[in-house]
């Protein structure tokens, strides 16, 4: 039984500020509202017109995270609504970075680990942002809109302070500020039917992480085929925000709800079954990409230095050599116990079976309806992994169902027997496929398509 007064007896040698993994769970407090954390310029519209009733605090802005009452369904009908309509999420809190000069390419080729001179203008790319020990500092969609101008739509982790302080040292010719733009995501599979109703049938031509220019009630946006759902989605980015937002807010949520469709948050209980992670849960500046599956993102035929290369190439040197650098490694599991129908308040504990002892902890857990399973992201022991596998311990481990069993130490609530764990398995990751694979999915589906051929 998990004793939630004192923290659990793990070891986190991976970590300098270990996770807090006492079981402390909800304890119904207030949120503050005050000038000290920025409303967003759809603010009005997410809380005092829509009616979102909750909210958290991301990038020092308020974000919504519940539309629908828990007592209508909450968020599992909010995921009926991503699923089989159309939906409209408030995310200006990915606020934009705006990297711009003759130097814009030198300095963000330096900054991320991807090829930044191989993107095109008007294309985007999913990128990440390391420090010098290879821990992931941001994973940004960067938007290229020019030859010389770069967007970074940011997750949860300050990153202008961050990229002004690299130019310090480097002198690159370029400017960096945050600009006055506050992206709306379109996600479902209604959506691009929405957005042909917006923008017009132009939209039906932007490739995946492709970018447009439109024009909505007199106002300049940018469009781009990218979304944080695995559905089939679009952001609008909308210009001079401060000023436009409720202009493009109106036409566009109205646009939704006529095609049975509403505002929800975002699609957590979708980007789960997706694979798709999340910074400050499954990820932050303490974790290598290796540990969470990103190793992709670390291309080895890149020429040009960057943050983190050093670091980067050493890891992937000791991987390849059978010598796994890191203690536990991120995985997908789907275990038993009630339906985890909302957000999980604490990195729930994982127990290894046959000793009993605390041996890993979930990072974002949620029920599947389409599964009938719980499933979740979570850290385990490389060790154990190891041992279950006759592959390499690389990203492979992701891609594989292990006869491999945990415990998953659950909330009464969730639980199947008051202060007893459920039963877990390794389960490959993503869990459900995704309208628009990754380029790490992708690879995936080519090698399994590859061996099915070599099979016939």
């Amino acid at each position: 039984m998990v004793d939630s007064n004192k923290q659990p007896e793990l070891e986190q040698p991976d970590r300098t500020v270990p996770r807090n993994l006492r079981q402390t769970g909800d304890p119904g407090i207030e949120m503050l509202v005050s000038t000290r954390v920025r409303k967003s310029p759809f603010f009005h519209k997410s809380f005092n017109e829509e009616g979102a009733w909750r909210a958290t605090v991301y990038n020092r802005l308020y974000h919504p995270r519940g539309l629908v009452e828990p007592e209508d369904g909450g968020a599992m009908a909010e995921y009926e609504a991503l699923t089989e309509a159309v939906t409209l999420w408030d995310v200006a809190v990915e606020r934009q970075i705006r990297v711009k000069g003759p130097d814009a390419e030198a300095l963000t080729d330096y900054v991320i680990t991807r090829d930044a001179t191989e993107i095109e203008p008007m294309r985007g790319k999913y990128a990440i942002l390391c420090n010098e020990d290879g821990g992931i500092l941001n994973d940004p969609v960067l938007l290229r809109l020019a030859e010389d101008e770069f967007w970074f739509s940011i997750s949860d982790s300050t990153l202008m302070q961050w990229l002004q302080g690299v130019n310090v040292g480097r002198d690159f010719d370029v400017e960096i500020d945050e600009i006055d733009v506050a992206p709306m995501q379109i996600q479902g599979p209604r959506s691009e039917d929405v957005m042909i109703d917006v923008v017009g049938e132009a939209v039906s031509d932007i490739p995946y992480y492709g970018l447009m220019e439109a024009e909505i009630d007199g106002c300049d946006v940018l469009v781009s085929q990218t979304g944080f759902s695995g559905e089939k989605g679009f952001e609008i980015y909308v210009r001079d925000a401060t000023e436009n937002a409720e202009a493009v807010w109106d036409p566009v949520l109205e646009t939704v709800k006529d095609h049975g469709g509403r505002q929800i948050a975002p699609g957590h209980h979708r980007r789960i079954a997706a694979g798709i992670l999340s910074w400050g849960q499954d990820m932050d500046h303490e974790t290598s990409p290796f540990q969470v599956n990103l190793g992709y993102q670390v291309p080895d035929d890149k020429d040009g230095d960057y943050v983190g290369k050093e670091a980067l190439e050493r890891q992937r040197e000791q991987i390849e050599n059978g010598e796994y650098p890191f203690a536990y490694k991120l995985i997908g599991l789907k275990f038993a116990g009630e339906p985890v129908r909302d957000y999980a308040p604490d990195f729930w504990l994982v127990s290894d079976p046959d000793t009993e002892e605390t041996c890993g902890y979930l990072t974002s857990p949620w029920y599947n309806p389409d599964l009938e399973t719980n499933i979740g992201l979570g850290f385990v022991p490389a060790e154990t992994l190891e041992e279950a596998t006759d592959t390499p311990l690389d990203d492979r481990i992701y891609d594989e169902e292990l006869d491999l069993e945990f415990r998953v130490h659950l909330p009464d609530e969730y639980a199947e027997e008051p202060g007893e764990p459920v039963f877990a398995t390794v389960a490959e990751v993503p869990f459900t496929e995704s309208v628009n694979p990754s380029a790490r999915e992708q690879a995936k589906l080519g090698a399994r398509k590859e061996a099915e051929a070599n099979e016939d």
